[in-house]
């Protein structure tokens, strides 16, 4: 790779890393450390394939598929037995855009880490990324109608875990 290409390369990942950073952290459920590891991952594959996406329209779009299907490899390599432990974020992580509060962030990260993978994903997709329903199916090798469907069903588990609990941190 040229040097020009490799500073191209360098201005990308320094640009979005925080990014993808905080929608892995999603994806984690709050395993910041994870979350570290996915973006590593994405930032290796762009970077070994980085003369031929830096020739796409949208390279930030790329690198959130490839986040999401990182992800979503992940955790199908995960082994039956493995559990996540119920850690917090490390303090010294991005805050929430808006200064939100710090219970309520936990209380959606929570709940969010008792979905399974693909809805998680789905939902960070749909609702975090603002990807539309035809990029969300493409980012995750599904149908359209597929990602409908998850994402309703996982609208509906996720309502069914924070039940009344999220109307206490709303400001009425």
């Amino acid at each position: 790779m040229g040097q020009g290409r490799r500073d191209g390369f360098r201005e990308f990942a320094a640009g979005r890393s925080g990014h993808l950073y905080r929608s892995a952290c999603l994806l984690a459920s709050g395993d910041t450390h994870l979350a570290e590891d996915l973006v590593q991952e994405t930032l290796g594959r762009m970077y070994l394939r980085w003369g031929r996406i830096s020739r796409i329209d949208n390279p930030a779009a790329y690198a959130q598929t490839v986040l999401v299907r990182a992800f979503l490899t992940h955790q199908r390599r995960r082994s039956a037995g493995e559990r996540p432990v119920g850690e917090f974020p490390d303090p010294g992580a991005p805050a929430a855009a808006g200064g939100a509060d710090p219970e309520l962030r936990l209380t959606l990260l929570q709940a969010l880490g008792r979905l399974s993978p693909k809805d998680r994903a789905v939902l960070v997709l749909r609702y975090w990324e603002d990807r539309s329903v035809e990029e969300t199916a493409d980012a995750m090798n599904s149908s359209s109608a597929a990602v409908r469907t998850r994402t309703s069903r996982a609208l509906a588990r996720l309502r069914e875990q924070l039940g009344g609990s999220l109307a206490a941190f709303a400001d009425l």
